[in-house]
């Protein structure tokens, strides 16, 4: 007997779902490569950064993609990516990376979606040139690991499915392990175990949220020995998201440090408590122009190098702003300009976000440490402490009534680097000179989706070190892939 209409339209759902699980891939790899779980001092900021960047970006495509796509009782996916990245860090011209990853989903609902479990493992094998990985592993299979794995409950689509009644307000509750994105991500946007609850009502959202860190995350303070990740969160967020074009928030979030050291090192602490104080929107400021801004006070306490007894009263200050106009036409191009702040320290001569090493004098810490996601570029990478930084770029399809490249996308983003303060360390270690100029950056891409279940991209970035750096060698950065989902 053939499939009946049900089963004919949870198989449509699931290759739709491939079939964007294909873009998303496409879309989110725009700088080196997710490395193994390992020791996050073995490997320098940029590096941790840059896969922090598609960490982020593989969240951010699969919800705007997705979201609730699927209609089905179960539904279940995967898709198989192989990368090549070749890079210059700064401190080998040349290092080559080739990477392949297996990733498998599913997901459940039930009660017109009151309840729904979603779960995805990966799998992943990395073969670094000889001599070119950080920690001498030149070959490892990473995995299966577990990339997301929430619980959801939706309390008015329970209402409708056992009553049939619509309720003027609704709660959701999940718990797992999930990407939290708050504002625009500049303070949060990090994978966490959590609990969290989302109340709406009349056009205010307030969602409650406590987690803590994945084991395997990298910590921002690479000078410590501790090798799993302990970083409690509490946190209250409030948005209202009834008016036509603007959707304005506001959040506290707490951290506290439970990171425990694997030995002791004389004379030095390393607990790192924050607090952050974040406004914001998001929208809208006139047709075919979006824009998105986000300000936020941090406090809390630290320690400086060499500190052990006394600490830092943390004063740090971030902010960014984003322009972006959307042209008319079938080849959906697009323009933006970005502006980018992380406050930093002139005590901190050697690195923006250790310990040891870090503010040397006095006891106030002005370097911005955060647990958020902003593109800072492909090859260069920085985190946003003690940092400037420019952006403008552009993308379009330039085929759109082609049938063969109609789905080919290019785009370029060029970025300007400064220091906040001349004299304090940013988290390239190489720029070592008492210049502000930190250079400038352009970037390349590609996206092709070939077929539905293929797809193909290219990325290629340059960064032009400035004052700041000895060495001011051309730093390049390409990556070369395919994705086939099923």
């Amino acid at each position: 007997m053939g499939a009946g209409p049900e089963a004919r339209r949870v198989t449509g759902m699931r290759k739709r779902a491939a079939e964007v699980c294909a873009l998303v891939t496409v879309l989110c790899t725009e700088a080196p490569v997710l490395a193994q779980p390992r020791a996050a001092r073995d490997e320098p900021a940029s590096f941790v950064n840059q896969q922090r960047t598609i960490e982020e970006q593989v969240r951010r495509e699969r919800e705007a993609e997705i979201g609730d796509t699927w209609r089905g009782l179960f539904d279940w996916g995967g898709w198989y990516s192989s990368y090549v990245f070749l890079f210059d860090d700064g401190v080998e011209s040349s290092r080559t990376l080739r990477r392949n990853d297996l990733r498998l989903w599913g997901r459940a609902r039930f009660d017109e979606g009151a309840h729904e479990f979603y779960l995805r493992v990966r799998a992943s094998y990395l073969d670094f040139n000889s001599g070119d990985s950080y920690d001498g592993n030149d070959d490892d299979l990473d995995g299966p690991n577990l990339e997301r794995g929430i619980y959801r409950f939706d309390l008015a689509k329970a209402v409708r499915a056992s009553r049939g009644e619509v309720l003027d307000y609704n709660v959701v509750a999940t718990a797992g392990r999930d990407l939290i994105f708050w504002g625009s991500g500049l303070t949060m946007a990090s994978t966490l175990d959590h609990v969290s609850l989302q109340a709406n009502f009349r056009g205010w959202e307030l969602t409650g949220l406590a987690g803590k860190t994945v084991g395997s995350t990298p910590d921002f303070d690479l000078s410590r020995t501790a090798t799993r990740s302990h970083r409690n969160f509490l946190g209250t967020q409030l948005r209202y998201i009834e008016l036509e074009r603007h959707e304005p928030f506001v959040y506290a979030i707490w951290q506290r440090d439970q990171n425990s050291e694997e030995r002791i090192t004389p004379f030095q602490r390393y607990d790192y408590d924050s607090f952050y104080f974040g406004f914001g929107s998001t929208g809208e400021l006139a047709q075919r122009w979006r824009y998105a801004t986000e300000w936020v006070i941090e406090r809390g306490h630290s320690y400086g190098d060499g500190e052990y007894r006394q600490r830092n009263d943390i004063r740090a200050w971030a902010f960014v702003n984003e322009l972006e106009y959307l042209f008319p036409g079938p080849k959906k191009a697009r323009a933006s300009i970005k502006y980018l702040f992380g406050s930093g320290d002139s005590d901190r001569i050697e690195s923006p976000t250790n310990s040891a090493g870090g503010n040397s004098r006095g006891f106030t810490d002005e370097s911005f440490i955060g647990f958020g996601f902003q593109d800072t570029g492909l090859s260069f990478a920085p985190l946003y402490s003690n940092l400037h930084m420019w952006r403008a770029g552009g993308s379009f399809y330039p085929w759109p009534n082609d049938p063969r490249f109609s789905r080919l996308q290019l785009g370029t983003d060029w970025y300007l680097y400064h220091k906040h303060h001349r004299s304090g360390a940013v988290s390239d270690p190489t720029a070592d000179l008492g210049s502000g100029y930190l250079g400038w950056e352009m970037d390349y891409y590609a996206n092709w989706q070939m077929t539905s279940d293929l797809s193909w991209t290219a990325r290629f970035g340059a960064f032009f070190p400035g004052a700041a750096f000895s060495d001011e060698t051309t730093r390049t950065f390409l990556l070369l892939g395919m994705t086939w989902s099923f």
